[in-house]
């Protein structure tokens, strides 16, 4: 595996190294003692597993509040997505700054995303899939969000959106009381 620090602080590409023949590829999408440098000594609780039927499906920008935070790590299994990730870590020198980078199955790529940042993406191919690894479970009443066309992100989707859920429309936009998280 190979770590590409993003300008986000804290926050990078995970690229891994595969090995193909005539039957195919492998590729290790998980190693304890490798990723201990990113996840120090937390645990995967948690995997996720999502399908994304339609270009242009927005699922975002999530996050749990304190002390439900979570770090994840994010791979594309199937299709492509434009996967965002914003540091709302109130003392962050990138506090608000957002990264969009391409996952796929053929770029392989997964984003390492620490505890303080939002999270979404958008699909970019039909029938998208995507995997999710979490250091905590999911927990409704720590449950936050930004909103996915919040002017003051100014996130650019790289298409229309076409859908997106009842509650991620609903989210509030960013104003003068939004101070970040703790840590």
């Amino acid at each position: 595996m190979k770590f590409e620090r993003l300008l986000l602080k804290d926050a990078c590409i995970i690229f891994s190294e595969p090995v193909a023949d005539d039957r195919g590829s492998f590729d290790r999408i998980f190693c304890k003692k490798e990723l201990k440098r990113l996840f120090y000594d937390k645990e995967i609780v948690q995997i996720n597993h999502s399908q994304n039927k339609r270009i242009g499906t927005i699922r975002g920008m999530h996050f749990q509040y304190p002390p439900k935070s979570e770090t994840k790590m994010v791979k594309c299994i199937k299709g492509a997505v434009f996967d965002v990730i914003v540091d709302i870590r109130k003392e962050s020198p990138s506090f608000l700054q957002w990264h969009g980078e391409e996952l796929s199955e053929i770029n392989m790529k997964m984003i390492y995303i620490p505890e303080g940042f939002a999270h979404g993406f958008q699909v970019m191919k039909p029938d998208s899939e995507l995997l999710y690894l979490h250091t905590d479970y999911y927990v409704p009443e720590y449950e936050g969000a930004l909103r996915y066309d919040d002017p003051i992100l100014n996130i650019q989707w790289p298409h229309k959106v076409t859908i997106i859920s009842e509650k991620d429309k609903k989210h509030p936009f960013i104003d003068n009381n939004f101070a970040g998280l703790e840590p």
